[in-house]
């Protein structure tokens, strides 16, 4: 009688485990939500360190340019 049970769940183990190889890869899996938009492209950046640099030469020029008047 144990033979009997034994073989039983095997079948019955053998039978789920088919059932589950089949059917495993038709349900859809769950994808990570997509990263959120950078708040900053970069572009606002770069036009902010050009303004600083704009305007460091230009207080360089108006600090050089009074020394070379006083020459000539």
């Amino acid at each position: 009688m144990t033979t009997i049970s034994s073989c039983t769940f095997m079948g019955v183990a053998l039978i789920f485990a088919l059932v589950f190889a089949i059917m495993a890869p038709s349900v859809p899996a769950r994808s990570a939500s997509p990263a959120p938009s950078p708040t900053s492209d970069g572009t606002s950046i770069d036009q902010g360190i050009a303004y600083v640099l704009m305007l460091l030469a230009l207080v360089l020029t108006y600090l050089i340019h009074p020394l070379d008047a006083t020459f000539f």
